[in-house]
């Protein structure tokens, strides 16, 4: 699939790019959408990662550490529902 820049693609609207037509013309366009959560998400992961791994002895610690800071958000989630009785 060629990835092209915002300026080189040749669509008339971003659903035209980004939708159904696509997959016939192979083009991907950047619209400047989805990086910054997806920034702000890497930082969470990274702060997680020193909060659960600072006092982990072992490998199992360690990999558990690691799972909930890569999966903290899904905690979050469901304690919130929780709390709201959901």
């Amino acid at each position: 699939m060629k990835i092209m820049k915002k300026e080189e693609c040749k669509c008339e609207s971003e659903k035209e790019c980004c939708g159904k037509e696509m997959m016939m013309h192979k083009c991907h366009c950047h619209h400047g959408k989805g990086a910054e959560s997806s920034a702000l998400y890497g930082l969470g992961v990274i702060g997680s990662l020193f909060y659960f791994l600072n006092g982990a002895v072992g490998l199992g610690a360690v990999l558990i550490g690691i799972g909930k800071a890569i999966f903290w958000p899904a905690f979050v989630v469901f304690k919130l529902l929780g709390l709201m009785g959901i």
